[in-house]
């Protein structure tokens, strides 16, 4: 795969949950991260995602929001 995004995190599909057109995909990145994604269902029948199969998490966007607790 080679992709121009610089922001993108390998791991574990820990949960797929499909609505009525849009799913959400839990990818589990290690160390206690995970990440969920919006996707189509298309998309997740497309590129075959199911729980245990590996995934990149590619996150690509012009604002990063930044907070301190």
């Amino acid at each position: 795969m080679k992709i121009s995004a610089r922001n993108r995190f390998k791991g574990k599909v820990i949960d797929v949950t499909k609505g009525a057109t849009t799913a959400h995909v839990r990818i589990d990145l290690g160390s206690g991260l995970i990440v969920t994604s919006s996707i189509t269902n298309e998309a997740v029948d497309e590129l075959g995602l199911a729980v245990g199969a590996e995934a990149y998490a590619v996150i690509k966007a012009s604002d990063v929001m930044v907070a301190i607790d």
